[in-house]
């Protein structure tokens, strides 16, 4: 079950080495420049042409400081100025301008990468999701751990039985945001912005969505518990937050996460015969853990940060542009997470179990 350590990096998804893809990033914060830009630039498939933010002063600004030729605003961009310049959009802003953007991008025929969570309601997404059926393009939602190396291989141990029979998942997800970011009013504290909450939308979502990717299996019932107690989160309900949920053929799972805690990410798979764990799993250079019957194994691998992690799914995304192939995760794909999320808080407002 372990021939493939020696090709651990090869990229089973590729259907082509030929063609590249535009892109117009939209939503130019720390993430787009810092990880995403780089990311692009050291694809095969992809170039960053177009910078799109709220001047047009910035954007050209920000398009020469990092070598890209043109800048907009957002106005420009709705407007459709210089369409001609770029095949696809990759959509960095806050989450509840997330619909505004892919719906412009629709219109105007473009490719769409969107960020993970793909809005702030599952109202927006529904929005967003029949928008680019109705317009026929591509829709892709920023999942970076679909292409990590070593959630790839994990899932095909999976596939091949290493588990035996899925039986638990734990997963977790923390970061000091404030040390980060140390603005009380940035917009991942503002509901309106964010959407739900903070922690589970931006955090918990991980071990959510690679669990569902890992096991082939969505949540059908689910009961949580979520709080706040600093003052910077008075607004959301979810500086802590924790959930038991029921994934179909009774896997259990249980996810807790925060935005004001020590920095830590694991997910980690049980089954009837074996044991799969991600730790560190979510913040970059994942490592692969095993177990089973005496077996106990560290996969010992080139690690991939964040900008590589994102360099593999530009590229995946890329390669479907290109080739015209099925995306996943899609629209639907990331729609699905939106109505676990609600779920979530539902559950934890109200006390009770909420059936999916």
């Amino acid at each position: 079950m372990l021939d493939w350590i020696d090709s651990y990096e090869d990229r089973e998804w590729q259907t082509t080495t030929e063609g590249t893809v535009r892109y117009a990033l939209i939503g130019l914060g720390w993430w787009t420049i810092d990880v995403a830009l780089p990311a692009i630039e050291s694809s095969d498939l992809g170039e960053v042409t177009t910078f799109v933010s709220s001047s047009t002063e910035k954007a050209e600004r920000l398009a020469e400081d990092n070598g890209v030729v043109h800048g907009i605003s957002y106005e420009e961009f709705h407007d459709g100025a210089k369409h001609e310049t770029y095949d696809a959009v990759y959509v960095g802003t806050p989450n509840a301008y997330h619909l505004e953007y892919v719906e412009t991008a629709a219109g105007l025929d473009k490719a769409i990468l969107c960020e993970k969570p793909m809005e702030s309601t599952v109202e927006r997404a529904e929005r967003m999701v029949e928008t680019c059926e109705d317009a026929d393009v591509p829709l892709m939602i920023a999942y970076r751990m679909h292409t990590e190396p070593a959630v790839q291989r994990a899932k095909e141990l999976i596939s091949e039985g290493f588990l035996g029979e899925p039986v638990s998942v734990h997963g977790h997800n923390s970061q000091r945001l404030l040390e980060m970011i140390p603005d009380h009013d940035q917009w991942r504290l503002d509901p309106d912005l964010s959407g739900y909450g903070t922690s589970v939308m931006d955090l918990g979502i991980y071990s959510i969505n690679t669990a569902r990717y890992l096991l082939d299996r969505d949540p059908v019932a689910v009961r949580s518990e979520m709080s706040s107690h600093h003052e910077a989160f008075g607004d959301v309900p979810d500086e802590r937050s924790s959930a038991l949920l029921v994934l179909e053929d009774d896997v259990k799972m249980v996810t807790t996460a925060s935005q004001r805690a020590y920095t830590d990410t694991e997910l980690k798979i049980t089954g009837t015969e074996g044991q799969i764990e991600l730790q560190p799993a979510f913040h970059g250079e994942v490592t692969l853990r095993l177990s089973r019957n005496d077996l106990q194994v560290q996969v010992d691998h080139e690690t991939f940060d964040a900008e590589e992690e994102m360099r593999e799914e530009f590229d995946y995304f890329a390669d479907r542009v290109l080739t015209g192939e099925d995306i996943r995760p899609d629209g639907r794909h990331g729609l699905e997470d939106m109505r676990i999320i609600r779920a979530i808080h539902e559950a934890a407002e109200g006390g009770d179990v909420v059936e999916l």
